[in-house]
């Protein structure tokens, strides 16, 4: 089959900045450092991060993964996902004597800190977030008795609480910035003295990487998206472009590209979740270079330049042993 036939893009836009961000980063070394230090097996609590392709290497290198705490043997060491996890969830640990670190994204813990804050000035914490998603399960957890979940303006407008003039807001790091900004403008008019943190808990890598694909999508016939279906800052980034009029598709890596996409396209355009690693980009464009596409950019929206320091308990394990 002939390079026309295999519809060729004449060009290949990437999105900067894409991909991992600090806590994302933070969370992978951890493992990482952790199997090294340790050596396997190292349990995880849930996916590390929300990557198929992540889980997958760190599974080859020993780690493994559980949903609950409960299933980690007793005394054994268990690293807590960069989602966060509720108050319990170490309380349990702590009772089958687990070695713990807890990888939770900084972002993530500013959020429960949050949480807890306003609980204890009594307030009714409205939360913005997913149902389901574990950064929300392990937020709620903080405060169940005090938080109510709002997933839409619709949610918003049947809302009713016992105080209207004692309500805060918090919300989950990974949302969609325009759709979660017309859910507080909601909130905002139903509650006017709703009290809120003094910086946005929407974490910046999901705030660049939804700007940088809004200038991508503009350039675009086709804006495709690296990362794993139950990664939520993936799937925004799908949804920002299809509400820009350009066709985007979320895969996990080059294989799940269907030809059928690329027919009448001129430009293709890629971007990758905050949990997705730059080796799944550079596949895809050599995807792309192998079957003829020889003009490759970058459309640089910002610089990113955050870092966090990995959990107290590795960076001590890494000076011991002189690392």
């Amino acid at each position: 089959m002939s390079a026309t036939e295999l519809n060729t893009p004449s060009r290949v836009l990437l999105a900067a900045p894409r991909g991992y961000c600090a806590g994302v980063d933070r969370a992978v070394q951890t493992v990482e450092h952790a199997l090294d230090i340790h050596g396997a097996p190292v349990y995880v609590r849930k996916e590390i991060v929300h990557n198929k392709h992540v889980v997958e290497q760190l599974t080859k290198r020993g780690a493994i993964f559980v949903e609950e705490e409960t299933e980690v043997p007793e005394g054994s060491l268990v690293v807590f996902s960069a989602h966060g996890v509720a108050p319990s969830v170490h309380e349990n640990s702590a009772k089958r004597n687990l070695r713990t670190i807890d990888a939770t994204c900084p972002l993530v813990t500013k959020v429960h800190v949050e949480a807890r804050k306003f609980a204890a000035e009594g307030y009714t914490i409205i939360l913005v977030g997913h149902d389901g998603h574990e950064e929300v399960e392990g937020t709620t957890g903080e405060a169940p008795d005090s938080i109510v979940l709002v997933e839409s303006v619709e949610d918003v407008a049947v809302l009713e609480v016992d105080d209207p003039d004692h309500v805060a807001l918090i919300t989950q790091t990974t949302l969609s910035v325009d759709e979660t900004a017309e859910i507080i403008a909601a909130l905002r008019e139903k509650f006017p003295n709703i009290t809120s943190p003094k910086s946005d808990d929407i974490c910046y890598a999901t705030t660049n990487r939804q700007l940088a694909v809004k200038q991508l999508a503009r350039e675009c016939d086709l804006v495709l998206v690296i990362g794993s279906k139950n990664s939520s800052n993936s799937n925004r980034l799908v949804d920002v472009t299809r509400e820009l009029g350009t066709a985007s598709h979320l895969i996990d890596k080059a294989a799940e590209v269907d030809e059928e996409w690329l027919e009448g396209v001129d430009t293709v355009g890629i971007t990758s979740g905050a949990s997705a690693p730059e080796e799944l980009v550079e596949e895809l464009v050599q995807f792309f270079r192998d079957r003829g596409t020889s003009e490759v950019g970058e459309l640089r929206a910002i610089d990113e330049d955050v870092r966090f320091m990995l959990p107290k308990p590795i960076r001590v394990e890494l000076a011991g042993t002189g690392s």
